[in-house]
């Protein structure tokens, strides 16, 4: 069509690059492309950035509109480290935000700075899946590699910065790293682990521009690509959230959030307080063991992922990569409460109530957290894979109280990096944008009484088994 224009969002996640070819003036998703990652099995969670720069390729060619888009931006997964040689390449695989080896490291800094320090300055407690307690963990166990970094990335700006040329990143991404906070880098806490901050990125502004697309590459030379940012800030914006809605995301991870105008920092670490991608905030809790576990917990009792009954005693706690929320990285699965009567069918159920549990508990606190209350009636958005699963759904709606609204729009992380992309070309902010293109609508589930007795059984059981998990 003449005179349309277009721009392109990626989401470079755990498993997969996904890339949307969006109008610009209507929302409309004109072309998109995946490609999938591999990650590393058994202890170690890691992946080679090569590959994301291979799927980012393949995924952006695939939406067809690579030569003629106006604009890139891309959202990553968070707290990934990317460490780079003089040359730019890695100088390992990157440990993901799910590896949970660098635990030990990251009580190392609680007890060192102290947890009500550590959240004041850089508004979270670090578990293992902060990048400062990996970095920590390279030093001391990979000492020969730690010294040979030219470089230290986040995922998104090592996409960023190969499409650019430019080593730059964003506030909300950075926010996830335990080494930022609002006054920039700290650098006490560099100091403490062994990092130059001059091997980290520029923070860029909210809605500045990193640069154009360098020749040679696969999108139109001299496109201009936004800053990019962090998965749970890039859903933000391309849900377009107003100071307080809620959201809870159902993925590989499970996280609950809402954007603030206060600066969260909880002692607790159960919320993070992490930055949103414009000038607000996003207080976020987040799990390990979300759908990726419940599948697995299907799979273990032959059931297909839907076959759940409600009834019986029995509590999950399906921890099976450790925990994030509450922090038992050295976790395992445990299950309790079993009867002669118990079916498979109701401890399928109790393995979605355990998953949801942690994140339905927080809720409150990531309200309070970024200044906002917590109204019981607004609708929590429920978002990601298992979003339009009917288990997932009712699951929510039981354990929560609240209505439930399912936005129609899929890959929100893709279109919010699409809608920061755009926002360079109209003046826009990136939330309008969204909002604009009305992302967030769909059909609404009315509230139901919230399951008392369940929640108290799975909190009592989390009590009791602490000892056991690690705690």
């Amino acid at each position: 069509m003449a005179g349309q224009r277009v721009v392109i969002g990626v989401d470079s996640s755990t498993q997969s690059t996904k890339a949307l070819a969006v109008d610009i003036d209507t929302g409309a998703v004109l072309g998109q492309g995946r490609a999938p990652h591999a990650v590393s099995a058994g202890g170690r969670r890691e992946s080679d950035p090569e590959q994301w720069w291979a799927a980012f390729g393949e995924a952006v060619a695939a939406t067809g509109w690579a030569d003629r888009a106006a604009a890139v931006s891309v959202g990553g997964q968070q707290h990934g480290l990317v460490a780079l040689d003089a040359a730019g390449s890695p100088v390992r695989p990157a440990l993901l935000w799910n590896d949970v080896r660098s635990a030990p490291q990251a009580a190392e800094l609680r007890a060192e700075f102290g947890a009500d320090e550590l959240a004041r300055r850089t508004g979270s407690v670090p578990t293992a899946a902060f990048t400062a307690a990996k970095w920590a963990w390279l030093r001391a166990n990979e000492p020969a590699n730690a010294d040979r970094v030219a470089a230290v990335r986040l995922p998104h700006d090592f996409l960023t910065e190969r499409l650019t040329g430019e080593a730059v990143t964003d506030r909300g991404d950075a926010s996830g790293t335990g080494w930022w906070g609002p006054d920039g880098y700290d650098q006490g806490i560099l100091d403490r682990i062994g990092l130059d901050a001059a091997l980290l990125p520029e923070v860029l502004a909210p809605g500045a521009r990193a640069g154009v697309v360098r020749d040679g590459l696969p999108l139109r030379p001299g496109a201009l690509v936004a800053t990019g940012t962090g998965d749970n800030m890039a859903a933000a914006l391309g849900l377009g959230l107003l100071p307080g809605q809620p959201v809870l995301s159902l993925g590989t991870s499970g996280t609950v959030y809402a954007v603030g105008p206060a600066r969260p920092a909880d002692p607790s670490g159960t919320v993070a307080g992490f930055a949103d991608a414009l000038g607000d905030w996003l207080p976020l809790a987040c799990t390990l063991n979300c759908t990726l576990a419940v599948d697995s917990f299907a799979a273990l009792l032959g059931l297909g992922r839907e076959e759940v009954e409600g009834g019986g005693t029995a509590v999950v706690l399906p921890y099976l990569d450790g925990e994030r929320t509450p922090d038992l990285p050295g976790a395992s699965g445990l299950v309790h409460g079993l009867r002669h009567d118990t079916t498979r069918g109701q401890l399928l159920q109790a393995a979605y109530d355990g998953a949801a549990h942690a994140l339905l508990t927080a809720l409150d606190g990531v309200l309070r957290a970024g200044g906002t209350d917590p109204a019981e009636d607004d609708p929590l958005l429920l978002i990601g894979g298992g979003a339009q699963g009917r288990a997932w759904q009712q699951t929510v709606l039981r354990l929560s109280g609240r209505a439930v609204r399912v936005p129609r729009a899929e890959e929100l992380v893709a279109l919010g990096a699409a809608a920061q992309a755009a926002a360079l070309l109209t003046g826009e902010r990136a939330d309008a944008v969204a909002r604009r293109w009305r992302t967030a609508e769909g059909p609404l589930l009315e509230s139901v009484k919230r399951d008392e007795e369940a929640l108290e059984r799975i909190g009592d059981t989390l009590r009791r088994a602490a000892a056991l998990q690690g705690a």
